[in-house]
């Protein structure tokens, strides 16, 4: 299958917080998102992690 399972992290306190799926044939860089953070108590950027 193309789609596979992707964690994103917070990048400020490196917490993973989200997990969700992407073409990684279609789309071969990272994902980048602003997303609540429960530890940070705000909308931070969350990355792919590796």
């Amino acid at each position: 299958m193309a789609r596979d399972g992707i964690t994103l992290r917070c990048e400020e306190c490196k917490m993973e917080n989200y997990i969700t799926k992407k073409n990684k044939k279609l789309h071969t860089e990272k994902l980048e998102t602003k997303k609540f953070c429960p530890k940070c108590n705000s909308h931070v950027t969350h990355k792919e992690k590796k």
